[in-house]
C-alpha cells in the first residue's frame, strides 16, 4: 500500500500514482459504499468522467431462456488510475458527484 493512499474498505490495490483530486477515494475525501460492479470503459470523452458498460444475462421466465442486457454508468475517473478505452475496471457507488455521476472507479483490472 502506498504511504499517502487511504484504506477505502475493500480489498483493492491502491494506485501507484498520486493525484490532487478531491473526489478520489484514495487521495481525496470521497467515501465509497454500496454496490461494487465490474465493467469495461467504453468512452473517455468527458473530462474527469468515463462511461463504463456492464454486460449481464436476465432470465425470461415465460420463454425459459436468458437474454443479453447491458447497462452504462457515468463514472468519475481519478487521474491516478489513468483509464483509457477498453480497460476493465471495478467501480463503486458513492455520493452523487453530479447529475449523472454516482459511481467512482476504484481499480483497474488487468
Amino acid at each position: 500500500m502506498t504511504e499517502n493512499a487511504r484504506d477505502i474498505g475493500i480489498s483493492v490495490n491502491p494506485p501507484s500514482a498520486e493525484c490532487n483530486d478531491p473526489n478520489c477515494p484514495f487521495h481525496g475525501s470521497l467515501a465509497v459504499r454500496g454496490q461494487v460492479i465490474d465493467g469495461t470503459v467504453v468512452s473517455v470523452k468527458m473530462s474527469g468522467t468515463v462511461v463504463v458498460e456492464r454486460k449481464y444475462l436476465k432470465y425470461q421466465k415465460k420463454y425459459e431462456r436468458y437474454e443479453k442486457r447491458t447497462s452504462r454508468y457515468s463514472v468519475h475517473a481519478p487521474a491516478c488510475l489513468g483509464l483509457k478505452t477498453g480497460d476493465g475496471v471495478t467501480i463503486m457507488e458513492c455520493r452523487p458527484i453530479s447529475k449523472t455521476v454516482s459511481f467512482v472507479a476504484v481499480a483497474k483490472r488487468e
